[in-house]
């Protein structure tokens, strides 16, 4: 069975990763033009968040 992740980024996305590898990057900031997907609109809308993981085994 392959673990997925859930890599909250500091002050930036969502990353999902399958195995290591990074399956889909999603906005977190409300901004994305490219929703739920992040579209790097996090930069210059100047979100902040702190960074933490989420492991689903």
């Amino acid at each position: 069975m392959s673990e997925i992740e859930f890599d909250f980024a500091k002050d930036g996305p969502i990353l999902v990763k399958k195995s290591e590898k990074v399956e889909y990057a999603l906005c977190r900031c409300g901004h994305s033009t490219k929703k739920p997907f992040c579209s790097g609109a996090h930069a210059a809308a100047g979100f902040k968040a702190d960074a933490t993981k989420l492991e689903l085994k």
